[in-house]
């Protein structure tokens, strides 16, 4: 039966699309082969639905396109020892191989995947700029400990000058105590003492005449 179908493409067609290549990518498969199984199920050729695809759906699809591969390559890398399916020679040489019993994504995981990684995006953006901030407030925080670490050295040093000078005060003032202690008793006289009529001694106040 021919395709004939001329009428214009929903949102639904284009979706359809869309998941049936990324399928067949992470499926290690060809887009060939996704294009006509579009075709099959919309009534379309499978040139049309090429066409659809790299006019105007796929370029809406990039992101996902990239992850579908890289899909496709861990799952080979990890399937290397496994059962392959050998293809027609007519794929592409890199596509014959195909891992079997391989899980399939639908479109809501890969767009739930991607916000996932958008969020994880965003979080480690958050985190570096704390992370930033906090080894800013840091360094604000040890240029305060040097400055108040200088200036208690220079409390201490005008301290012990302080104390220095107190020390000299000290022994100058001792020394002009010793000093008026021995003027004082240089200056002293001896008491004189006399007999009194009853035979008694007794002192004789300074200056009064004998």
């Amino acid at each position: 039966m021919v395709k004939v179908r001329q009428d214009a493409w929903s949102h639904e067609d284009d979706l359809l699309l869309a998941e049936t290549v990324l399928r067949h990518v992470r499926e290690g498969s060809t887009q060939l082969n996704a294009f006509e199984e579009v075709g099959d199920h919309l009534n379309r050729t499978s040139a049309a639905c090429g066409f659809r695809w790299n006019a105007e759906v796929r370029k809406k699809y990039h992101h996902a396109m990239d992850l579908a591969k890289r899909q496709r390559k861990e799952k080979k890398r990890a399937e290397a020892h496994k059962p392959v399916i050998k293809l027609p020679q007519q794929y592409p040489e890199d596509e014959q191989v195909i891992p079997q019993n391989q899980a399939t994504l639908t479109m809501d995981e890969v767009i739930h995947f991607l916000q996932t990684l958008n969020k994880s995006f965003y979080e480690s953006s958050q985190s570096k700029f704390a992370l930033e901030r906090t080894q800013s407030e840091n360094q604000r925080y040890l240029e305060r400990i040097n400055e108040l670490e200088q200036a208690l050295a220079k409390t201490e040093q005008q301290l012990e000058t302080v104390q220095e000078d107190y020390q000299v005060f000290i022994q100058i003032m001792d020394r002009a105590r010793k000093m008026t202690v021995l003027d004082d008793q240089g200056s002293l006289k001896s008491p004189a003492f006399r007999m009194d009529k009853n035979g008694n001694l007794e002192q004789v106040a300074q200056g009064q005449n004998q």
